[in-house]
């Protein structure tokens, strides 16, 4: 749990990218994430078998990166970004 993180009306945020090393929308996530000082849990669906079945299981889909926010997933590079830059509170 990101429990130093909340939304913007200060509830509470649990949030997992889940990524891999190589996707170019992940890097653009994650170059984000570190210009904003976000420090979220990674799971790499490619080192973790696990988080790529609980990826489909919960999103319908392998597509990453997703960011789960709350339990729900959240696709596309620019979606997360927005959040992020948005709704994220440290």
């Amino acid at each position: 749990m990101s429990s130093s993180l909340t939304d913007r009306t200060g509830r509470p945020l649990d949030l997992v990218l889940y990524m891999y090393e190589t996707c170019p929308y992940c890097l653009r996530v994650m170059a984000s994430m570190k210009s904003l000082g976000l420090e979220i849990p990674m799971r790499n669906i490619r080192q973790d078998p696990a988080a790529l079945a609980e990826l489909i299981r919960v999103g319908g889909s392998k597509q990453v990166p997703c960011l789960f926010v709350n339990g729900k997933p959240l696709y596309e590079s620019s979606d997360i970004i927005r959040y992020l830059q948005n709704e994220v509170r440290r």
